[in-house]
Protein backbone atom coordinates (compact mmCIF):
# COMPACT_ATOMS: atom_id res chain seq x y z
CA UNK A 1 0.00 0.00 0.00
CA UNK A 2 1.33 3.31 -0.88
CA UNK A 3 1.62 5.92 1.63
CA UNK A 4 -0.65 8.29 -0.19
CA UNK A 5 -3.04 5.42 0.30
CA UNK A 6 -2.41 4.78 3.30
CA UNK A 7 -3.10 8.53 4.92
CA UNK A 8 -6.39 8.39 2.71
CA UNK A 9 -7.43 5.51 4.18
CA UNK A 10 -6.98 6.56 8.03
CA UNK A 11 -8.52 9.70 6.95
CA UNK A 12 -11.45 8.52 6.07
CA UNK A 13 -11.98 5.64 8.70
CA UNK A 14 -9.98 7.57 12.19
CA UNK A 15 -10.31 10.91 11.51
CA UNK A 16 -13.90 11.35 9.24
CA UNK A 17 -14.72 13.97 11.58
CA UNK A 18 -11.80 16.17 10.79
CA UNK A 19 -12.01 15.28 7.18
CA UNK A 20 -15.67 15.98 7.29
CA UNK A 21 -15.33 19.54 8.83
CA UNK A 22 -12.70 20.07 6.83
CA UNK A 23 -14.44 19.93 3.68
CA UNK A 24 -17.50 22.12 5.25
CA UNK A 25 -14.56 24.85 5.59
CA UNK A 26 -13.80 24.80 2.56
CA UNK A 27 -17.30 24.76 0.71
CA UNK A 28 -17.74 28.46 3.50
CA UNK A 29 -14.47 29.60 2.36
CA UNK A 30 -14.99 29.18 -1.53
CA UNK A 31 -19.03 30.09 -0.84
CA UNK A 32 -17.82 33.70 0.91
CA UNK A 33 -15.71 34.25 -1.82
CA UNK A 34 -17.57 34.24 -4.47
CA UNK A 35 -18.68 31.70 -7.64
CA UNK A 36 -16.84 34.10 -9.67
CA UNK A 37 -13.54 34.28 -7.89
CA UNK A 38 -11.05 32.15 -9.19
CA UNK A 39 -9.79 31.30 -5.56
CA UNK A 40 -12.85 30.38 -5.00
CA UNK A 41 -12.93 27.94 -7.69
CA UNK A 42 -9.66 26.23 -6.72
CA UNK A 43 -10.90 26.28 -3.24
CA UNK A 44 -13.84 24.03 -4.08
CA UNK A 45 -11.56 21.79 -6.38
CA UNK A 46 -9.82 21.04 -3.16
CA UNK A 47 -13.09 20.66 -1.43
CA UNK A 48 -14.83 18.07 -4.28
CA UNK A 49 -11.08 16.25 -3.21
CA UNK A 50 -12.00 16.12 0.29
CA UNK A 51 -15.38 14.63 -0.85
CA UNK A 52 -14.09 12.14 -2.72
CA UNK A 53 -12.31 10.55 0.02
CA UNK A 54 -15.49 11.02 2.35
CA UNK A 55 -17.84 9.85 -0.35
CA UNK A 56 -20.14 7.25 1.10
CA UNK A 57 -20.93 5.23 -2.29
CA UNK A 58 -17.55 3.72 -2.70
CA UNK A 59 -15.51 1.60 -0.20
CA UNK A 60 -11.57 3.16 -0.01
CA UNK A 61 -10.29 0.38 -1.17
CA UNK A 62 -12.13 0.31 -4.45
CA UNK A 63 -10.31 0.59 -8.04
CA UNK A 64 -11.46 3.49 -10.28
CA UNK A 65 -11.56 2.38 -13.60
CA UNK A 66 -11.01 5.26 -17.08
CA UNK A 67 -14.71 5.96 -16.87
CA UNK A 68 -14.49 7.33 -13.35
CA UNK A 69 -11.27 8.99 -13.87
CA UNK A 70 -12.28 10.57 -17.11
CA UNK A 71 -15.92 12.00 -14.59
CA UNK A 72 -13.43 13.29 -11.78
CA UNK A 73 -11.36 15.08 -14.31
CA UNK A 74 -14.77 16.73 -16.23
CA UNK A 75 -16.04 17.31 -12.79
CA UNK A 76 -12.80 19.54 -12.02
CA UNK A 77 -12.85 21.02 -15.21
CA UNK A 78 -16.48 22.09 -15.00
CA UNK A 79 -15.24 23.88 -11.12
CA UNK A 80 -12.72 25.55 -12.66
CA UNK A 81 -14.70 26.84 -15.90
CA UNK A 82 -18.22 27.01 -15.19
CA UNK A 83 -18.80 27.52 -11.43
CA UNK A 84 -21.65 29.72 -11.10
CA UNK A 85 -23.85 30.03 -8.04
CA UNK A 86 -26.85 28.25 -9.07
CA UNK A 87 -24.47 25.12 -9.68
CA UNK A 88 -22.71 25.82 -5.96
CA UNK A 89 -26.56 25.85 -4.75
CA UNK A 90 -27.22 22.65 -6.54
CA UNK A 91 -24.27 21.08 -5.06
CA UNK A 92 -25.15 21.96 -1.45
CA UNK A 93 -28.55 20.69 -2.14
CA UNK A 94 -27.49 17.56 -2.86
CA UNK A 95 -24.45 17.28 -0.36
CA UNK A 96 -27.78 18.28 2.13
CA UNK A 97 -29.44 15.46 0.97
CA UNK A 98 -26.78 13.15 1.09
CA UNK A 99 -26.81 13.79 4.97
CA UNK A 100 -30.00 14.07 5.48
CA UNK A 101 -30.47 10.64 4.13
CA UNK A 102 -27.47 9.39 6.53
CA UNK A 103 -29.16 11.18 9.49
CA UNK A 104 -32.26 8.68 9.67
CA UNK A 105 -30.21 5.61 9.86
CA UNK A 106 -28.27 6.27 12.64
CA UNK A 107 -29.09 4.81 16.36
CA UNK A 108 -26.06 6.52 18.58
CA UNK A 109 -26.95 9.70 19.74
CA UNK A 110 -23.69 12.14 19.14
CA UNK A 111 -23.63 10.80 15.93
CA UNK A 112 -26.68 11.90 14.75
CA UNK A 113 -26.72 15.16 16.26
CA UNK A 114 -23.48 15.78 14.69
CA UNK A 115 -24.85 14.89 11.22
CA UNK A 116 -27.98 17.14 12.26
CA UNK A 117 -25.73 20.17 12.74
CA UNK A 118 -23.83 19.46 9.41
CA UNK A 119 -27.32 19.69 7.62
CA UNK A 120 -28.23 23.08 9.79
CA UNK A 121 -25.22 24.87 8.56
CA UNK A 122 -25.70 23.48 4.76
CA UNK A 123 -29.66 24.49 4.66
CA UNK A 124 -28.57 27.77 6.82
CA UNK A 125 -26.04 28.82 3.79
CA UNK A 126 -27.90 27.62 1.12
CA UNK A 127 -30.61 29.90 1.62
CA UNK A 128 -29.05 32.49 3.92
CA UNK A 129 -26.18 33.36 1.32
CA UNK A 130 -26.05 31.35 -1.77
CA UNK A 131 -29.15 31.72 -3.23
CA UNK A 132 -29.64 35.60 -2.40
CA UNK A 133 -26.58 36.06 -4.28
CA UNK A 134 -27.92 33.85 -7.25
CA UNK A 135 -30.97 35.89 -7.67
CA UNK A 136 -30.58 39.00 -8.94
CA UNK A 137 -33.33 41.19 -7.16
CA UNK A 138 -32.72 39.43 -3.58
CA UNK A 139 -31.79 41.65 -1.30
CA UNK A 140 -30.81 40.51 2.44
CA UNK A 141 -30.13 42.70 5.33
CA UNK A 142 -26.36 43.02 6.19
CA UNK A 143 -27.21 41.56 9.38
CA UNK A 144 -28.28 38.40 8.21
CA UNK A 145 -25.14 38.45 5.54
CA UNK A 146 -23.04 38.77 8.50
CA UNK A 147 -24.15 36.24 10.35
CA UNK A 148 -23.96 33.92 7.23
CA UNK A 149 -20.26 35.08 7.13
CA UNK A 150 -19.02 35.26 10.80
CA UNK A 151 -21.81 33.21 12.69
CA UNK A 152 -22.28 30.22 10.29
CA UNK A 153 -19.06 28.99 11.34
CA UNK A 154 -19.35 28.50 15.03
CA UNK A 155 -21.55 25.35 14.13
CA UNK A 156 -17.89 23.93 13.06
CA UNK A 157 -16.43 24.39 16.73
CA UNK A 158 -19.80 22.52 17.46
CA UNK A 159 -19.27 19.71 15.50
CA UNK A 160 -15.20 19.55 16.62
CA UNK A 161 -16.40 19.28 20.48
CA UNK A 162 -19.20 16.68 19.89
CA UNK A 163 -18.34 13.03 21.63
CA UNK A 164 -19.15 11.35 18.04
CA UNK A 165 -18.73 7.10 18.60
CA UNK A 166 -16.74 5.65 16.38
CA UNK A 167 -18.92 3.16 14.17
CA UNK A 168 -17.28 2.88 10.80
CA UNK A 169 -20.23 0.28 9.49
CA UNK A 170 -22.79 2.94 9.89
CA UNK A 171 -20.57 5.75 8.03
CA UNK A 172 -21.08 4.47 4.42
CA UNK A 173 -24.88 3.70 5.13
CA UNK A 174 -27.04 6.46 2.53
CA UNK A 175 -30.94 6.12 2.98
CA UNK A 176 -31.35 6.97 -0.90
CA UNK A 177 -35.02 7.51 -0.08
CA UNK A 178 -34.95 9.99 2.64
CA UNK A 179 -31.70 11.72 0.56
CA UNK A 180 -33.74 12.64 -2.86
CA UNK A 181 -36.78 13.65 -0.47
CA UNK A 182 -34.92 16.43 1.18
CA UNK A 183 -32.93 17.06 -2.32
CA UNK A 184 -36.39 17.93 -4.19
CA UNK A 185 -37.84 19.65 -0.48
CA UNK A 186 -34.86 22.17 -1.22
CA UNK A 187 -35.18 22.33 -4.57
CA UNK A 188 -38.94 23.16 -4.26
CA UNK A 189 -38.47 25.79 -1.44
CA UNK A 190 -35.82 27.49 -3.28
CA UNK A 191 -38.01 27.35 -6.76
CA UNK A 192 -40.86 28.77 -4.78
CA UNK A 193 -39.49 31.51 -2.97
CA UNK A 194 -38.32 32.85 -6.55
CA UNK A 195 -41.78 32.19 -7.71
CA UNK A 196 -43.02 34.25 -4.68
CA UNK A 197 -40.72 36.66 -5.42
CA UNK A 198 -41.22 37.18 -9.13
CA UNK A 199 -45.28 37.14 -9.27
CA UNK A 200 -45.79 38.47 -5.61
CA UNK A 201 -43.37 41.00 -5.79
CA UNK A 202 -42.44 40.62 -2.20
CA UNK A 203 -38.83 40.08 -0.13
CA UNK A 204 -36.49 37.56 -0.13
CA UNK A 205 -37.04 36.79 3.17
CA UNK A 206 -40.98 37.06 2.98
CA UNK A 207 -40.88 34.65 0.29
CA UNK A 208 -38.84 32.09 2.03
CA UNK A 209 -41.11 32.50 4.64
CA UNK A 210 -44.31 32.33 2.76
CA UNK A 211 -42.95 28.84 0.79
CA UNK A 212 -42.01 27.29 4.44
CA UNK A 213 -44.74 27.62 5.47
CA UNK A 214 -46.34 25.95 2.61
CA UNK A 215 -44.48 22.95 2.44
CA UNK A 216 -45.03 22.57 6.00
CA UNK A 217 -48.64 22.65 5.52
CA UNK A 218 -47.83 19.92 2.44
CA UNK A 219 -46.02 17.88 4.78
CA UNK A 220 -48.49 17.96 7.76
CA UNK A 221 -51.39 16.90 5.14
CA UNK A 222 -48.93 14.02 4.09
CA UNK A 223 -47.77 12.76 7.02
CA UNK A 224 -51.62 12.68 7.92
CA UNK A 225 -52.89 10.86 4.89
CA UNK A 226 -49.75 8.34 5.26
CA UNK A 227 -51.21 6.95 8.30
CA UNK A 228 -54.48 8.29 9.53
CA UNK A 229 -56.31 7.46 12.80
CA UNK A 230 -59.76 5.78 12.98
CA UNK A 231 -58.77 2.25 11.10
CA UNK A 232 -58.85 3.74 7.59
CA UNK A 233 -55.84 2.32 5.71
CA UNK A 234 -53.30 5.14 4.52
CA UNK A 235 -50.80 5.61 2.10
CA UNK A 236 -48.50 3.37 3.53
CA UNK A 237 -50.05 0.35 2.77
CA UNK A 238 -50.82 1.56 -0.95
CA UNK A 239 -46.51 1.91 -0.72
CA UNK A 240 -45.89 -1.35 0.64
CA UNK A 241 -48.03 -2.85 -1.81
CA UNK A 242 -45.82 -1.54 -3.93
CA UNK A 243 -42.95 -1.73 -2.64
CA UNK A 244 -43.87 -5.74 -2.78
CA UNK A 245 -44.57 -5.71 -6.76
CA UNK A 246 -41.84 -3.45 -7.84
CA UNK A 247 -40.08 -5.07 -10.55
CA UNK A 248 -42.15 -7.99 -10.55
CA UNK A 249 -46.11 -9.46 -10.29
CA UNK A 250 -45.89 -10.50 -6.19
CA UNK A 251 -49.15 -11.70 -6.23
CA UNK A 252 -49.06 -13.31 -9.80
CA UNK A 253 -46.51 -15.51 -8.30
CA UNK A 254 -47.94 -16.39 -5.31
CA UNK A 255 -50.72 -17.29 -7.22
CA UNK A 256 -48.49 -19.45 -9.63
CA UNK A 257 -47.17 -21.66 -6.92
CA UNK A 258 -50.37 -22.49 -5.43
CA UNK A 259 -51.27 -23.55 -8.39
CA UNK A 260 -48.57 -25.84 -9.22
CA UNK A 261 -48.17 -26.96 -5.83
CA UNK A 262 -51.92 -28.47 -6.31
CA UNK A 263 -51.11 -29.36 -9.34
CA UNK A 264 -47.61 -31.24 -8.84
CA UNK A 265 -47.35 -34.33 -6.49
CA UNK A 266 -43.55 -35.33 -6.33
CA UNK A 267 -40.99 -32.17 -4.75
CA UNK A 268 -38.74 -32.57 -7.77
CA UNK A 269 -40.68 -31.78 -10.67
CA UNK A 270 -42.76 -29.04 -8.43
CA UNK A 271 -39.39 -27.40 -8.02
CA UNK A 272 -38.43 -27.66 -11.91
CA UNK A 273 -41.30 -26.06 -12.94
CA UNK A 274 -41.33 -23.87 -10.47
CA UNK A 275 -37.70 -22.69 -11.34
CA UNK A 276 -39.13 -22.30 -14.78
CA UNK A 277 -41.78 -20.11 -13.94
CA UNK A 278 -39.06 -17.54 -12.51
CA UNK A 279 -37.64 -16.96 -15.90
CA UNK A 280 -41.19 -15.67 -16.89
CA UNK A 281 -40.44 -12.68 -14.53
CA UNK A 282 -39.53 -8.97 -15.90
CA UNK A 283 -36.23 -8.92 -13.83
CA UNK A 284 -34.94 -12.57 -14.18
CA UNK A 285 -32.89 -14.19 -16.89
CA UNK A 286 -32.41 -17.52 -15.68
CA UNK A 287 -31.01 -19.57 -12.41
CA UNK A 288 -29.69 -22.10 -11.32
CA UNK A 289 -30.95 -24.54 -7.71
CA UNK A 290 -29.71 -27.48 -5.96
CA UNK A 291 -31.70 -29.47 -3.47
CA UNK A 292 -29.64 -32.15 -1.98
CA UNK A 293 -27.93 -34.23 -4.90
CA UNK A 294 -30.33 -32.65 -7.22
CA UNK A 295 -29.43 -29.97 -9.78
CA UNK A 296 -30.84 -27.73 -12.36
CA UNK A 297 -30.88 -24.65 -13.99
CA UNK A 298 -33.06 -22.56 -16.48
CA UNK A 299 -32.72 -19.46 -18.29
CA UNK A 300 -29.76 -17.72 -19.26
CA UNK A 301 -26.75 -17.04 -16.85
CA UNK A 302 -25.80 -13.29 -16.56
CA UNK A 303 -22.77 -10.75 -15.15
CA UNK A 304 -25.03 -9.93 -12.46
CA UNK A 305 -26.72 -13.02 -9.82
CA UNK A 306 -28.68 -12.93 -6.27
CA UNK A 307 -27.83 -16.13 -4.52
CA UNK A 308 -30.36 -17.63 -1.56
CA UNK A 309 -29.49 -20.17 0.68
CA UNK A 310 -31.35 -22.60 3.18
CA UNK A 311 -31.28 -25.87 4.60
CA UNK A 312 -30.70 -28.10 1.93
CA UNK A 313 -31.73 -25.82 -0.70
CA UNK A 314 -29.74 -23.45 -2.90
CA UNK A 315 -30.76 -20.93 -4.98
CA UNK A 316 -28.80 -18.33 -7.55
CA UNK A 317 -31.51 -15.98 -9.85
CA UNK A 318 -29.50 -13.87 -12.72
CA UNK A 319 -30.42 -11.00 -13.64
CA UNK A 320 -30.24 -8.65 -16.66
CA UNK A 321 -29.06 -5.21 -14.71
CA UNK A 322 -27.26 -4.72 -11.89
CA UNK A 323 -29.72 -5.70 -8.72
CA UNK A 324 -30.51 -2.80 -6.58
CA UNK A 325 -31.15 -3.49 -2.85
CA UNK A 326 -34.95 -3.91 -2.87
CA UNK A 327 -34.05 -5.87 -6.01
CA UNK A 328 -32.08 -8.17 -4.24
CA UNK A 329 -34.71 -8.10 -0.91
CA UNK A 330 -37.54 -9.33 -3.18
CA UNK A 331 -35.24 -12.29 -4.61
CA UNK A 332 -34.53 -13.36 -1.69
CA UNK A 333 -38.56 -13.14 -0.77
CA UNK A 334 -38.96 -15.30 -4.09
CA UNK A 335 -36.39 -17.87 -2.75
CA UNK A 336 -38.27 -18.15 0.88
CA UNK A 337 -41.81 -18.23 -0.66
CA UNK A 338 -40.14 -21.38 -2.96
CA UNK A 339 -38.21 -22.92 -0.61
CA UNK A 340 -41.01 -22.94 1.83
CA UNK A 341 -43.82 -24.14 -0.90
CA UNK A 342 -40.99 -27.32 -1.46
CA UNK A 343 -40.92 -28.21 2.09
CA UNK A 344 -44.38 -28.05 2.32
CA UNK A 345 -44.66 -30.29 -0.96
CA UNK A 346 -41.65 -32.42 0.46
CA UNK A 347 -43.97 -33.10 3.83
CA UNK A 348 -47.02 -33.70 2.00
CA UNK A 349 -44.88 -36.80 0.20
CA UNK A 350 -43.83 -38.10 3.61
CA UNK A 351 -46.98 -37.54 5.03
CA UNK A 352 -48.82 -39.41 1.79
CA UNK A 353 -46.10 -41.93 2.59
CA UNK A 354 -46.31 -42.24 6.46
CA UNK A 355 -50.19 -42.67 5.84
CA UNK A 356 -50.05 -45.93 3.19
CA UNK A 357 -47.46 -47.45 5.64
CA UNK A 358 -49.93 -46.74 8.72
CA UNK A 359 -53.10 -47.78 6.42
CA UNK A 360 -50.38 -51.42 6.22
CA UNK A 361 -49.83 -51.77 9.57
CA UNK A 362 -53.05 -51.23 10.56
CA UNK A 363 -54.41 -53.89 8.27
CA UNK A 364 -51.90 -56.24 9.45
CA UNK A 365 -52.89 -55.55 12.60
CA UNK A 366 -56.93 -56.17 11.76
CA UNK A 367 -55.35 -59.27 9.43
CA UNK A 368 -53.57 -60.63 12.27
CA UNK A 369 -56.63 -61.00 14.07
CA UNK A 370 -58.49 -62.22 11.47
CA UNK A 371 -56.22 -64.83 11.10
CA UNK A 372 -56.43 -65.46 14.57
CA UNK A 373 -60.10 -66.35 14.71
CA UNK A 374 -59.71 -68.11 11.41
CA UNK A 375 -57.69 -70.54 13.19
CA UNK A 376 -59.78 -70.96 15.97
CA UNK A 377 -62.62 -71.95 13.93
CA UNK A 378 -60.05 -74.84 12.60
CA UNK A 379 -59.05 -75.87 15.84
CA UNK A 380 -62.85 -76.39 16.84
CA UNK A 381 -63.49 -78.29 13.85
CA UNK A 382 -59.76 -80.44 14.08
CA UNK A 383 -60.93 -80.93 17.63
CA UNK A 384 -64.16 -82.09 16.69
CA UNK A 385 -62.66 -84.45 14.30
CA UNK A 386 -60.66 -85.91 17.01
CA UNK A 387 -63.43 -86.37 19.52
CA UNK A 388 -66.07 -87.55 17.63
CA UNK A 389 -64.27 -89.01 13.98
CA UNK A 390 -64.70 -88.09 10.38
CA UNK A 391 -67.28 -90.28 9.19
CA UNK A 392 -69.90 -89.17 12.05
CA UNK A 393 -73.23 -86.93 10.39
CA UNK A 394 -72.55 -84.22 13.45
CA UNK A 395 -69.04 -83.53 12.28
CA UNK A 396 -70.08 -83.38 8.79
CA UNK A 397 -73.06 -81.11 9.82
CA UNK A 398 -69.72 -78.81 11.50
CA UNK A 399 -68.12 -79.45 8.02
CA UNK A 400 -70.94 -78.02 5.79
CA UNK A 401 -71.53 -74.82 7.87
CA UNK A 402 -68.30 -74.05 9.05
CA UNK A 403 -65.91 -74.11 5.95
CA UNK A 404 -68.06 -71.89 3.60
CA UNK A 405 -68.02 -69.47 6.01
CA UNK A 406 -64.20 -69.99 6.98
CA UNK A 407 -63.33 -69.75 3.20
CA UNK A 408 -65.32 -66.47 2.51
CA UNK A 409 -63.26 -65.16 5.23
CA UNK A 410 -60.35 -65.95 4.33
CA UNK A 411 -61.36 -64.67 1.02
CA UNK A 412 -61.82 -61.25 2.48
CA UNK A 413 -58.30 -61.55 4.61
CA UNK A 414 -56.73 -61.74 1.62
CA UNK A 415 -58.58 -58.83 -0.28
CA UNK A 416 -57.67 -56.92 2.64
CA UNK A 417 -53.89 -57.58 2.47
CA UNK A 418 -53.61 -56.87 -1.02
CA UNK A 419 -55.25 -53.68 -0.86
CA UNK A 420 -54.51 -52.01 2.36
CA UNK A 421 -57.40 -48.69 2.46
CA UNK A 422 -60.15 -47.84 4.74
CA UNK A 423 -62.66 -50.15 4.62
CA UNK A 424 -65.72 -48.67 3.29
CA UNK A 425 -68.34 -51.80 4.37
CA UNK A 426 -70.63 -53.83 2.79
CA UNK A 427 -73.69 -54.33 3.86
CA UNK A 428 -76.37 -57.30 4.54
CA UNK A 429 -79.54 -57.90 5.95
CA UNK A 430 -79.57 -58.32 10.04
CA UNK A 431 -81.15 -61.44 10.21
CA UNK A 432 -79.54 -63.12 7.32
CA UNK A 433 -76.30 -61.32 9.38
CA UNK A 434 -77.52 -63.05 12.84
CA UNK A 435 -78.32 -66.30 10.98
CA UNK A 436 -74.60 -66.60 10.62
CA UNK A 437 -73.47 -65.17 13.39
CA UNK A 438 -75.13 -68.42 15.59
CA UNK A 439 -73.85 -70.68 13.35
CA UNK A 440 -70.11 -69.42 13.56
CA UNK A 441 -70.24 -68.99 17.53
CA UNK A 442 -71.30 -72.31 18.58
CA UNK A 443 -70.25 -72.20 22.18
CA UNK A 444 -72.18 -74.25 25.07
CA UNK A 445 -71.12 -70.57 26.87
CA UNK A 446 -72.32 -68.09 24.22
CA UNK A 447 -75.94 -67.11 24.60
CA UNK A 448 -77.79 -65.25 22.08
CA UNK A 449 -80.73 -63.34 21.92
CA UNK A 450 -82.40 -60.68 19.44
CA UNK A 451 -85.56 -58.56 18.96
CA UNK A 452 -86.97 -56.93 16.03
CA UNK A 453 -85.79 -59.57 13.62
CA UNK A 454 -89.45 -59.19 12.27
CA UNK A 455 -88.71 -56.25 10.52
CA UNK A 456 -84.58 -56.71 9.35
CA UNK A 457 -82.64 -53.62 7.80
CA UNK A 458 -79.59 -53.24 6.18
CA UNK A 459 -76.57 -53.19 8.30
CA UNK A 460 -72.63 -52.64 7.82
CA UNK A 461 -71.15 -56.65 7.02
CA UNK A 462 -67.86 -55.84 7.88
CA UNK A 463 -67.93 -53.63 10.61
CA UNK A 464 -70.67 -56.20 12.64
CA UNK A 465 -68.62 -58.74 11.58
CA UNK A 466 -65.40 -57.39 12.87
CA UNK A 467 -67.19 -56.41 16.12
CA UNK A 468 -68.38 -59.83 16.77
CA UNK A 469 -65.28 -61.64 16.12
CA UNK A 470 -63.64 -59.51 18.87
CA UNK A 471 -65.72 -59.30 21.16
CA UNK A 472 -66.75 -62.51 21.45
CA UNK A 473 -63.51 -64.20 21.25
CA UNK A 474 -62.22 -61.76 24.07
CA UNK A 475 -65.20 -62.51 26.20
CA UNK A 476 -64.17 -66.50 25.37
CA UNK A 477 -60.47 -65.69 26.22
CA UNK A 478 -61.61 -65.07 29.93
CA UNK A 479 -62.29 -68.58 30.58
CA UNK A 480 -59.37 -69.69 30.27
CA UNK A 481 -58.83 -68.46 33.72
CA UNK A 482 -62.70 -68.87 34.93
CA UNK A 483 -64.28 -71.56 33.30
CA UNK A 484 -67.31 -70.08 35.26
CA UNK A 485 -67.88 -67.19 32.49
CA UNK A 486 -71.16 -66.66 30.72
CA UNK A 487 -71.46 -64.54 27.26
CA UNK A 488 -74.28 -63.15 25.86
CA UNK A 489 -74.95 -62.15 22.70
CA UNK A 490 -77.39 -59.52 22.05
CA UNK A 491 -79.04 -57.66 18.75
CA UNK A 492 -81.22 -54.92 18.61
CA UNK A 493 -83.25 -53.91 15.70
CA UNK A 494 -85.37 -51.35 16.82
CA UNK A 495 -85.15 -47.82 16.07
CA UNK A 496 -81.61 -48.15 16.54
CA UNK A 497 -79.62 -50.76 15.22
CA UNK A 498 -77.51 -51.78 18.78
CA UNK A 499 -75.13 -54.97 19.25
CA UNK A 500 -73.77 -56.03 22.49
CA UNK A 501 -71.56 -58.64 24.06
CA UNK A 502 -71.76 -59.45 28.03
CA UNK A 503 -69.85 -61.41 30.33
CA UNK A 504 -69.80 -62.25 33.36
CA UNK A 505 -65.67 -61.83 34.29
CA UNK A 506 -63.89 -59.89 36.08
CA UNK A 507 -64.07 -56.02 35.15
CA UNK A 508 -61.57 -54.22 33.00
CA UNK A 509 -58.86 -52.57 34.94
CA UNK A 510 -58.92 -48.99 35.01
CA UNK A 511 -55.72 -48.11 33.71
CA UNK A 512 -56.16 -50.12 30.61
CA UNK A 513 -59.98 -48.54 30.25
CA UNK A 514 -58.62 -44.92 30.11
CA UNK A 515 -56.99 -46.27 26.91
CA UNK A 516 -58.62 -48.90 25.76
CA UNK A 517 -59.66 -47.29 22.25
CA UNK A 518 -57.31 -44.24 21.94
CA UNK A 519 -54.70 -46.97 20.94
CA UNK A 520 -53.47 -50.56 21.32
CA UNK A 521 -53.03 -51.36 25.18
CA UNK A 522 -51.38 -54.41 26.87
CA UNK A 523 -53.98 -56.90 28.32
CA UNK A 524 -53.83 -60.97 29.62
CA UNK A 525 -57.13 -61.05 28.09
CA UNK A 526 -56.68 -59.24 24.11
CA UNK A 527 -58.15 -55.74 24.60
CA UNK A 528 -55.73 -54.39 22.43
CA UNK A 529 -55.19 -53.28 18.58
CA UNK A 530 -58.26 -55.56 17.49
CA UNK A 531 -60.71 -52.76 19.62
CA UNK A 532 -58.37 -49.82 18.79
CA UNK A 533 -59.44 -50.96 15.14
CA UNK A 534 -62.84 -51.56 15.69
CA UNK A 535 -63.15 -48.10 17.31
CA UNK A 536 -61.79 -46.24 14.25
CA UNK A 537 -63.68 -48.88 11.54
CA UNK A 538 -66.97 -47.92 13.35
CA UNK A 539 -66.33 -44.28 13.36
CA UNK A 540 -65.55 -43.81 10.07
CA UNK A 541 -69.13 -45.13 9.24
CA UNK A 542 -70.80 -43.40 11.99
CA UNK A 543 -71.11 -46.16 14.61
CA UNK A 544 -69.27 -45.86 18.19
CA UNK A 545 -68.07 -48.74 20.46
CA UNK A 546 -68.35 -48.16 23.93
CA UNK A 547 -67.85 -49.93 27.22
CA UNK A 548 -71.45 -49.93 28.59
CA UNK A 549 -71.25 -51.16 31.65
CA UNK A 550 -67.74 -52.40 33.65
CA UNK A 551 -68.46 -54.17 37.09
CA UNK A 552 -67.72 -57.51 38.68
CA UNK A 553 -69.79 -60.19 36.84
CA UNK A 554 -71.18 -57.43 34.25
CA UNK A 555 -68.71 -56.12 31.50
CA UNK A 556 -71.07 -55.06 28.57
CA UNK A 557 -69.01 -54.14 25.47
CA UNK A 558 -71.90 -51.96 22.62
CA UNK A 559 -71.98 -51.02 18.84
CA UNK A 560 -74.35 -48.71 17.92
CA UNK A 561 -74.57 -45.51 15.91
CA UNK A 562 -73.61 -42.03 16.94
Amino acid sequence: MTPLRSFADQLSTRHWKLLFISMLVLLHIASVRGADDWWARAIMLAHCGLFIIWQPFLQGSHRLHWSGLALIVGASAAILYGLNWWSLGLWVAMLAGLVGGKVFVFHQRWIRLFHLLVLAYLVAILLLWIVPNGFPAARIESVVSSFAVWGLPALFIAMLVLPVERDHAELQIVDLFYSTLIFLLLVVLVLGSFTFMTLGQVPYGIAVTYMAITLGTVLIFLSLIWNPRGGFAGLSVFFSRYLLSVGLPFEHWLHFLAELSRNETEPIDFLRKAAQGLSRLQWVSGGTWTVGAETGDFGTRTDYSVAYSAPDFDLTIYSRLRPSPSLVWHFNVLGLLLTQFHVAKQRETKLRHQSYVQAVHETGARLTHDVKNLLQSLNVLCSAATQEGGDSAAFQAMVRRHLPIVTQRLEKTLEKLQRPTEETGRYMQSDAWWDQIQRTFVHPAVQFEATGLDKPGPIPRDLFESAADNLINNALEKRRTDPTVQVAVRLDCGEEMRFSVTDTGKPVRPEIERGLFEGPVPSETGYGIALYQMFRQAHAQGFRVRLAENREGCVCFELSPQ
